[in-house]
């Protein structure tokens, strides 16, 4: 992990009824020992991975859509090495480096299904995959994945997880749904309802057209939890994680009292009026934005804690904000 003294958990609560944070890691097959490097473009990608190869198509398409990240990360390994031999290997040594959206460039469901898990055990940051078979679904279904996002393309040759991550990735988190999207280079495939329910049934998105418009089918992670709402969750939990840090690295002393700790409870409500401006955070009728902070005071902590200058009594809550994404409208015909 990287070094820090600070650190957030989130856990989504639902009742009964880095720039743009989109930057993306590509994990690619390149002989010899395993680097991370960035890359600003396709021309800087054709110099170490060549033109037609995996790792060039999938950063291709990413680079290609309207709202392209300023570069992506391309992280190697090699089968025939002795040390990250694997996607894995490469997704666990490179985990911690600046990234949110991991693409693989190679892999077959197995690799998938092992990378997803990673990801998982970790809680943050995401994994986009793409599959071709609709057996291929079924082990992310099963697993119900909040951090991967499984899209279903079964169009030779294109790269629709890319693309996507590439033209949504990188937006302002909280101000786009991942639903109703177009996406260059992406050819809408041709199902019927039924067939579109069952992808989303299995925790999948595709790419299909609409009145006449090819876009994104859904908006989904595996589990079937909303992409707009993890991005948001991850985007709290980086900045609650950043803001609070530099505040204890900016004081000269943040002593432990409550004038301390109303420090950091002013960091954490500044993180999430952000997020609120953003549309991480939803409003009530009256915009007013629906979270909550609640700083425990000094004398409710240990005496163990405050020995070891620990303060745990910090806590917040939020409502994410939804978005629309289906509509029943009724009309008639007066006579």
């Amino acid at each position: 992990m990287p070094l820090q003294d600070v650190t957030v958990t989130i856990d989504i609560i639902k009742p009964a009824a880095y720039v743009g944070f989109g930057k993306p890691l590509i994990l690619a097959e390149k002989a010899g020992n395993s680097t991370i490097k960035d890359y600003k473009d396709i021309v800087e990608v054709k110099v170490d991975f060549a033109e037609g190869t995996e790792a060039y198509e999938k950063a291709m398409a990413v680079f290609e859509q309207e709202h392209r990240p300023e570069t992506l990360s391309i992280a190697t390994y090699d089968p025939a090495g002795t040390e990250i031999i694997t996607a894995l290997d490469a997704l666990e040594k490179y985990y911690d480096n600046d990234w949110v959206f991991a693409l693989v460039a190679e892999a077959v469901v197995s690799d998938q299904i092992a990378l997803a898990d990673f990801v998982e055990s970790k809680g943050y940051k995401k994994l986009a995959v793409m599959v071709s078979l609709e057996a291929d679904r079924n082990g992310f279904k099963q697993n119900a994945y909040d951090h991967t996002i499984v899209f279903f393309h079964p169009v030779i040759g294109e790269h629709a997880d890319a693309a996507l991550i590439g033209e949504l990735g990188n937006q302002v988190v909280g101000s786009i749904t991942w639903k109703f999207k177009t996406l260059k280079g992406i050819t809408p495939i041709e199902v019927t309802p039924e067939e579109l329910q069952a992808i989303h049934n299995d925790g999948a998105i595709a790419y299909v057209t609409k009145a006449g418009k090819p876009q994104t089918s859904e908006g989904i992670v595996a589990s079937g939890e909303y992409i707009d709402v993890m991005h948001g969750k991850d985007w709290i939990k980086f900045n609650m994680e950043a803001s609070i840090q530099n505040g204890l690295a900016n004081s000269p002393k943040v002593p432990y009292n409550n004038t301390g700790i109303s420090l950091l409870e002013s960091q954490a409500t500044t993180v999430l009026q952000r997020g609120h401006s953003q549309g991480i955070i939803d409003s009530d009728d009256n915009g007013n934005p629906l979270y909550t902070v609640t700083a425990k005071p000094r004398s409710e902590m240990s005496a163990e804690d405050r020995a070891n200058r620990k303060y745990g009594g910090l806590s917040f809550s939020y409502r994410a904000q939804d978005a629309v994404h289906e509509s029943d409208i009724k009309g008639e015909i007066l006579a």
